[in-house]
């Protein structure tokens, strides 16, 4: 299995998806690593020869993925927050930031449904 950035590539895919498995790393940006490390992107993992993954390693190496960028988002949130704009309060009340309705969704955001019980009426 090639490890490349901290991370095990799984051997019997592609190199465009199994690079994907590096947080950061999409399919376009795959791409570009592959085109810039000189491999062909159709061929398996378990194909690449040493030189190769090594190539790729250094082009890996160019972008901030893994750890360094989880980090720089947590600290943007957490800018956002400090600032107390409109994207930051939504942040810290765990509800969506993007404009979207929460009224019957969002449960993604809001976590799982907190029943509330109807008050009951005064008998007299």
């Amino acid at each position: 299995m090639a490890r490349i950035a901290g991370v095990d590539i799984p051997k019997q895919k592609r190199g465009v998806i199994s690079l994907t498995y590096i947080y950061g790393i999409g399919r376009s940006r795959a791409k570009e690593i592959l085109a810039e490390a000189k491999v062909d992107e159709s061929t398996k993992v378990s194909d690449w020869t040493d030189e190769e993954i090594g190539r790729l390693r250094e082009a890996v190496s160019t972008f901030k993925i893994e750890g360094e960028l989880r980090s720089e988002i947590q600290l943007n949130i957490k800018r956002l927050m400090d600032i107390g704009c409109y994207r930051g309060i939504r942040h810290r009340a765990g509800l969506p930031l993007r404009g979207q309705r929460t009224k019957n969704n969002s449960r993604t955001r809001k976590g799982r449904r907190k029943t509330v019980a109807n008050k009951k009426k005064v008998t007299k």
